[in-house]
Order: structure tokens, then C-alpha cells, then sequence
């Protein structure tokens, strides 16, 4: 069940949950992007084995119908990917205002204003989760800079050290890094790194 099927059924507005309700929320919608990713690297995985067999079949007949089951499974693959982008938005929403619910009485205490969505933006949000060509990454801009809008520090979800990590899988994607284990070392290290900077700052 999707976060603003929930939204509806359970008649409260997602700035109205206290932090429980939530943390619930994100544990079944990270479950479900759990399992949607399991999916996904199931039919990659079917799909590169049925790609290798295509390659050594001569069987002009054999070749067809493997041919036919790797574009299913490719039908299928994009139809899953779409689910699993609206449920990363969804599950981005939810962790945000859980934060910022969980922020609230410190934010109070300073005199600031929680810097919660209204009705109009959720409905705006609720677009742009079912828009297949806005990303997770473009969703989460937006996401941010509205969350933010009342709110001093906020946080966003790729921090530096998340981003050093990617690089490092980027460089691997290229050739750059070839041996695995030294691209996790090298990971881990800039990730500690980044850590000590924060806490030094």
C-alpha cells in the first residue's frame, strides 16, 4: 500500500502523525523496497542467464522464444523499477518529516517554527511521486527544500560520505578501481574520514 493510500484511508494529514505512526509507515515501505529491490536483481540476473544462452543457441526456434522471454522480463523489470521509484519518494517523505517530528520540541524550544508541509504541498508532493521522470534525486531536492523552509540544518539523505561512496562505485564502473576489496577499504576509509571531519567541525 502505497503512502498516500494510507494517507486516505487513515484520514490524517502526513504534518498531523506523531513519530510512531511514522516510524511505522517507513518500516513497511522500506519492507516493501526491500523486496521490490530483491526483484529487480532477480530478473537481472534471469535476464543475463537467458541472454547467455541466446548467445550460444543456433536453434533459430529456440532463439526466438529466448528472445521473447528476455523482452518479458525486461517489460517486467521496467514496470517493478517504476514501483520502486515511488516507494524510495514515498519512503523519503516519511524518514523526513519523521525527523523533523522528532525535532520538533528542540525546534519549539528555540523559538523557531517546525517546518512542517501543508495540504497544498502533500498534494503537489503526491504528483511528483507518481511522475516517472522526476527521480528519487530530483524528488528529494524538491522534498528538502521545502522541509526546510522553517527549519535551520537540515539534512540531506546523500551526505558526503554516502556521495564518496558512490564515487568509489563509479570509479569501479570505469576500470579505475579493479580489486574489490581495495575499493571497500578505500570506501570505508573516506567514510571514517568524513566522520571525524564532522565531529571536528
Amino acid at each position: 500500500m502505497g503512502l498516500f493510500d494510507w494517507l486516505t484511508k487513515k484520514n490524517k494529514s502526513l504534518s498531523q502523525m506523531t513519530r510512531q505512526e511514522l516510524r511505522r509507515q517507513e518500516l513497511l515501505l522500506q519492507r516493501d523496497r526491500d523486496q521490490l529491490l530483491k526483484r529487480i536483481t532477480k530478473l537481472a540476473e534471469g535476464k543475463q542467464d537467458i541472454f547467455e544462452r541466446g548467445r550460444e543457441e543456433k536453434t533459430p526456434e529456440v532463439r526466438r522464444v529466448l528472445a521473447q522471454e528476455f523482452d518479458m522480463k525486461t517489460t517486467e523489470q521496467l514496470m517493478v523499477s517504476r514501483q520502486l521509484n515511488i516507494r524510495s519518494k514515498e519512503s523519503l517523505t516519511v524518514t523526513r518529516m519523521r525527523m523533523l517530528r522528532e525535532n520538533a520540541d528542540k525546534a519549539k524550544a528555540m523559538g523557531s517554527k517546525l517546518g512542517l508541509i501543508g495540504e497544498k504541498d502533500l498534494l503537489a508532493l503526491e504528483k511528483m511521486i507518481e511522475n516517472d521522470s522526476i527521480t528519487t534525486e530530483m524528488y528529494q531536492d524538491r522534498l528538502d527544500s521545502m522541509l526546510t523552509a522553517g527549519v535551520e540544518g537540515g539534512e540531506s539523505a546523500l551526505t558526503p560520505g554516502s556521495q564518496q561512496v558512490l564515487d568509489i562505485w563509479d570509479q569501479m564502473d570505469t576500470g579505475l578501481i579493479k580489486n574489490a576489496d581495495e575499493a571497500f577499504d578505500e570506501a570505508d576509509r573516506r567514510v571514517r574520514e568524513r566522520h571525524e571531519q564532522a565531529e571536528g567541525a
